[in-house]
């Protein structure tokens, strides 16, 4: 009879158990939202969603130098092609150079708010078509200038310009630790790919068979052969707020502190 009983309460115990886990599941579920990062028209064009961005950093030791250097270093570059590209848009009247260099503004501030994030003071832009760094400089009034020969020149110089965004960005992904960094750069490069896919489009219209300056013959013709990337889904806090923690860092980030323990 002791021995029933005792299965008995041993037995409710587990079902009890059980049940309270299932309820923590479900709240969980219910709790835990996922997003993409990415918002990605027709055309190729690919934005970031700044708010979904924010909830999707985590908590993270301070940046290191290099990392540091590196933000830098590709904030330079997406307003090089936003500038760029803006120029060209009111030069030649192409809607997909409208639709890039707004798209490149939205990186460019997506790198600027991951910075921000992090307390650096390394935030600031700058008047469009100037740049403090004189090779920078000199790149931009190249591009412009060999750009604006024609629509075709146009197009070879933005894919010319994606390549470079795609090497830079793959380098700049092995040199770094951090996943907020790592999140921000593994976007933009779906991004700058999609971008290319775009300006191989216009170009395959015009007939023009581009050759890739920065990536490899093989590496090219899997991206334009390929779709349009959409991203992955990453854990949203919910809020909208949710900020890595770094130096001068204020906001929370994604940790997992819900009340359920398993």
């Amino acid at each position: 009879m002791k021995t029933s009983m005792k299965s008995i309460v041993m037995s409710g115990f587990i079902v009890a158990s059980l049940l309270v886990a299932s309820s923590c599941q479900k709240d969980d579920m219910n709790a835990v939202q996922y997003g993409s990062v990415l918002s990605v028209s027709g055309d190729g064009t690919t934005s970031v969603i700044e708010a979904n961005l924010k909830s999707a950093l985590v908590e993270t030791a301070d940046l290191t130098e290099s990392e540091l250097a590196s933000l830098v270093k590709m904030k330079e570059e997406e307003k090089l092609a936003r500038d760029v590209y803006a120029v060209l848009a009111k030069k030649l009247g192409s809607q997909i150079f409208t639709n890039i260099s707004a798209a490149e503004n939205n990186h460019l501030n997506a790198i600027v708010l991951l910075l921000t994030n992090y307390g650096s003071t390394e935030t600031s832009i700058g008047e469009a078509g100037i740049f403090a760094d004189a090779a920078v400089q000199k790149l931009y009034n190249d591009l412009v200038s060999k750009a604006s020969v024609s629509i075709e020149e146009a197009y070879i110089t933005g894919a010319l310009i994606e390549e470079m965004d795609i090497k830079d960005l793959t380098v700049a992904l092995t040199a770094t630790t951090n996943e907020n960094v790592t999140l921000v750069f593994e976007n933009l490069l779906k991004g700058s790919r999609n971008h290319l896919r775009a300006f191989n489009r216009q170009l395959t219209t015009l007939g023009v068979v581009y050759t890739p300056v920065y990536v490899s013959q093989a590496d090219y013709d899997l991206i334009v052969s390929s779709a349009m990337e959409k991203g992955k889904q990453y854990r949203m806090n919910g809020q909208g707020n949710g900020m890595g923690k770094g130096k001068g860092g204020k906001g929370k980030g994604n940790k997992g502190n819900g009340s359920c323990n398993n």
